[in-house]
């Protein structure tokens, strides 16, 4: 069976962000991927219940919390164990998540006061994955993804 790639739906152009966007990943080693049909995607947000458009919301410690002060963890939580149900069933050998994002974010999130200041930390979709052997790595990391899929072939 082909190991798959589970992928941050925003990156293939889904607009499903909080904001309504997408941040599509245009680097032809990705878009050949998804030509060859390795990519599996999900939205942990989305998939956990939360609408699109949504509220920003950001990671404090193991909550996630909007700007308002809602907490929003169970549905995060809910799309985190969705995104692992869909890396098993579908044989994922790695992920390709949405940088500095509260679900997705694998170097980098923002520190949870709204002020735009990124924290080296990781999304709760990344830790729950990471946690199950899954290797998680950002769009911005796309020479260490080619490097690992040439050490699993």
């Amino acid at each position: 069976m082909t190991r798959k790639i589970l992928v941050s739906a925003c990156l293939l152009g889904h607009k499903v962000r909080y904001d309504n966007g997408d941040v599509p990943c245009l680097d032809p080693r990705f878009l050949n991927w998804y030509e060859q049909g390795l990519l599996v995607s999900i939205c942990p947000e989305v998939t956990g219940g939360l609408p699109t458009p949504r509220p920003d919301a950001q990671r404090q410690g193991d909550r996630v919390v909007t700007r308002a002060g809602t907490d929003v963890t169970e549905p995060f939580m809910k799309g985190a164990n969705a995104a692992l149900q869909i890396a098993l069933e579908h044989n994922v050998a790695l992920a390709i998540l949405k940088q500095n994002s509260p679900s997705c974010g694998s170097l980098f999130i923002y520190d949870g006061t709204f002020t735009d200041t990124k924290v080296p930390g990781q999304g709760l979709t990344t830790e729950l994955l990471r946690s199950n052997g899954i290797k998680v790595f950002g769009e911005d990391q796309l020479d260490e993804v080619e490097q690992e899929l040439a050490r699993m072939m």
